[in-house]
């Protein structure tokens, strides 16, 4: 198993041109990967992305950025336009990069939490289906997979829990979807998170370790024993990756709620997070 460390703990929004650095910090750290968080496509060089896993030796994860404005299932053409472009860019850049996931809520917005009547649910659904489709195809002829995640309720209404993601999966019928699953979120929503882990089973693309706090993992009430015996029974191979949030990193911290200090500092997220998940994962 590897395990990795998501941008947002440290910057937002990732600039190859300023945050390079973090590609030798994590590896410093012990990480095997980065996760990079793209807010804006244009604030990234993709060949000097490239160029500093190569030197490190860290691997790459995309992580999606989905506001109202990337929303796959939205009712508004141009949100949808601009979803696909981006989606696009994601799936290309991964590729270059060598990346094996793109990943994120990828089939409507954050921030979107509305009471819909049933029509325009379905409708809704029908489109995330349909977009799901035609990006999972492209994704898996360049060698790549989309890994949606299920959000908490305060942040989408769309997909909470891995059943609601589960039929979506089998609606779009594409091999290149799977599950993107957070135990920050699981955490609120499952009622049990290692049962949900077990029943997605072999469509768990990829996974964030974050607390119920989003503080350092191993230090709040997540169920990390249940998780970490639930992951080794569907024999997920691909990476655990810590994100976390710090009121540091303002503009990130407004969108996420974050009011207080969670941890000492960034650092200690991400260094005690690994330790705590290292020793978690290989006792288990």
């Amino acid at each position: 198993m590897k395990f990795g460390a998501n941008t947002f703990i440290w910057e937002s929004p990732f600039t190859t041109d300023r945050h390079l650095y973090l590609f030798e910090k994590v590896q410093q750290m012990g990480f095997d990967v980065l996760e990079v968080a793209v807010e804006d496509p244009a604030l990234i060089d993709v060949p000097a992305l490239r160029r500093a896993a190569q030197e490190t030796g860290i691997g790459v994860i995309v992580c999606g950025a989905f506001g109202p404005d990337r929303n796959l299932s939205s009712e508004d053409e141009a949100a949808r336009q601009n979803a696909e472009a981006y989606l696009q860019w994601c799936i290309e850049a991964a590729a270059e990069l060598e990346a094996p996931v793109v990943a994120g809520p990828m089939y409507s917005a954050v921030g979107k939490a509305r009471l819909e009547t049933a029509v325009a649910r379905q409708q809704e659904w029908d489109r995330a289906v349909a977009g799901l489709q035609k990006w999972g195809a492209y994704a898996r002829t360049h060698g790549v997979k989309l890994a949606f995640e299920p959000l908490n309720r305060f942040e989408n209404d769309v997909i909470n829990v891995v059943d609601q993601g589960l039929a979506l999966i089998e609606q779009v019928g594409e091999t290149a979807v799977g599950l993107h699953l957070d135990t920050f979120h699981m955490h609120l929503e499952e009622k049990d998170s290692a049962a949900a882990i077990c029943r997605a089973g072999s469509r768990i693309y990829h996974m964030h370790a974050c607390e119920n706090d989003r503080g350092i993992p191993g230090t709040g009430q997540v169920n990390w024993q249940g998780v970490a015996q639930a992951l080794s029974d569907v024999n997920y191979q691909g990476a655990v990756v810590i994100e976390s949030f710090t009121p540091q990193v303002q503009s990130i911290a407004r969108a996420v709620c974050i009011w207080r200090e969670i941890a000492p500092d960034q650092d200690s997220i991400a260094s005690g997070g690994l330790a705590f998940l290292r020793e978690l994962m290989e006792r288990g």
